[in-house]
């Protein structure tokens, strides 16, 4: 599993080579949590970004639906709570 952060660097041989594969996909996405890429739950933030396919495409009906609204946290909109802010 690739671990991003410090992990995923030239330094750290990307997490020894367990990057290589999401590297060569997303070469530009820099992310802390790699496995949540693609996982079948929409993360915002420096997930849903066009380095990070959009969250491995799992955050294509969202930004479908709501293509203006870059919220940290995708799942907080339409919860049946009035969250607020940004939300």
């Amino acid at each position: 599993e690739c671990d991003g952060g410090e992990y995923n660097t030239e330094e750290c041989g990307y997490d020894g080579r367990d990057c290589d594969a999401f590297n060569k996909e997303y070469p530009e996405c820099t992310v802390d949590d790699p496995s949540s890429i693609g996982d079948g739950e929409c993360d915002g933030g420096e997930y849903n970004t066009e380095e990070c396919g959009y969250d491995g495409r799992d955050c294509d009906a969202f930004n479908k639906e709501y293509p203006e609204c870059t919220v940290d946290d995708p799942s907080s909109i339409g919860d049946g709570e009035c969250d607020g802010g940004e939300y």
